[in-house]
């Protein structure tokens, strides 16, 4: 009589990151990465277009409504990475002054209150 042996294989669980709020919200993070890098891309072919002189064929190709769909979602999903981003700063980086610990809200305030600054004087340059 021979005998067989069976491995033990568990059942996958697809959507594991659906039954936890933190997870979905990490998850969801991680996926925005791709509008991040879509929004570089964007720039990147926009800084082509101004050096090679060839502005208005990107102009005609950043009024298609595809790439203006395509890019108030991308702003949608980056604002959302960012701002997950900046709040867990405090969890990845511990700051020590003199030996005492800068509380966490007081470094998620100090990386908003740059964003915003920077992004401040961003829209004041280009829409001077």
């Amino acid at each position: 009589m021979s005998e067989t042996t069976r491995t033990y294989r568990p059942r996958r669980d697809r959507v594991w990151f659906l039954r936890s709020r933190a997870y979905t919200i990490f998850v969801v993070r991680e996926l925005t990465s791709v509008f991040v890098a879509w929004t570089i891309a964007y720039l990147l072919l926009l800084v082509a277009a101004v050096l090679d002189g060839a502005l208005p064929a990107f102009a005609a190709f950043a009024a298609q409504p595809w790439v203006i769909a395509l890019n108030l979602v991308a702003l949608a999903a980056t604002a959302f990475h960012s701002v997950t981003f900046l709040n867990l700063a405090p969890k990845a980086t511990v700051v020590r002054l003199d030996g005492w610990r800068v509380p966490a809200f007081m470094i998620q305030g100090g990386n908003h209150t740059a964003w915003l600054l920077v992004s401040a004087v961003l829209f004041w340059v280009v829409t001077r």
